[in-house]
């Protein structure tokens, strides 16, 4: 099934070590995605960071590990919009899966303008997932289709501590719509 430019927006994420291309799904996950889309529209996103790497060597005793990388803002920093509602993976479909891109959150409804990727699959990320207690997992609302060697190498520089040391610069993240079509 083929989609239409309406439900399918592809934004270029500029880092210091190269180009992660995402397609953010309108269609699934209308308000996630009109979030994340506010955000790189408005130039917010320019001059973030990914500055947390979740990955084995720093989840020691943790009963459900995950990996991942995070980037935008941090939990330090006061997101310049409201958070949004949350939009569970029962109700989009999408999944969390090797590329795709999710919100960051604490609890449901407080996700803003903190993002993070899947390096493999991760579906204890899903609603139903132990990741959480409250079972609500993360609102997937989109995945990459080029540029997943970047991310992995950004999750290489995992560190004994998630929050690295040396963050990798987003220098910028732009609506890039050109025909890559998005995955299946």
């Amino acid at each position: 099934m083929s989609m239409t430019i309406d439900e399918i927006r592809q934004v270029e994420i500029v880092t210091a070590v190269g180009s992660i291309r995402v397609a953010v799904n309108l269609a699934a996950a209308p308000v996630t995605a009109a979030n994340f889309l506010t955000y790189v529209e408005s130039g917010l996103l320019d001059g973030t960071e990914f500055y947390r790497i979740v990955a084995p060597c720093n989840q020691g005793g943790r009963a459900v590990p995950i990996d991942v990388v995070q980037g935008g803002f941090r939990e330090t920093v006061k997101a310049p919009l409201p958070p949004i509602i949350h939009e569970p993976t029962w109700k989009t479909g999408l999944r969390h899966r090797d590329g795709t891109i999710s919100m960051a959150r604490y609890a449901p409804g407080t996700a803003a303008g903190a993002f993070f990727i899947c390096v493999g699959d991760q579906p204890v990320l899903d609603h139903g997932g132990p990741r959480n207690p409250d079972g609500e997992g993360f609102a997937a609302f989109g995945r990459v289709v080029r540029g997943m060697d970047i991310v992995r190498s950004i999750w290489a520089r995992a560190e004994s501590d998630a929050f690295i040391r040396k963050p990798v610069p987003i220098l910028s993240a732009a609506v890039a719509d050109d025909g890559v079509p998005f995955p299946n």
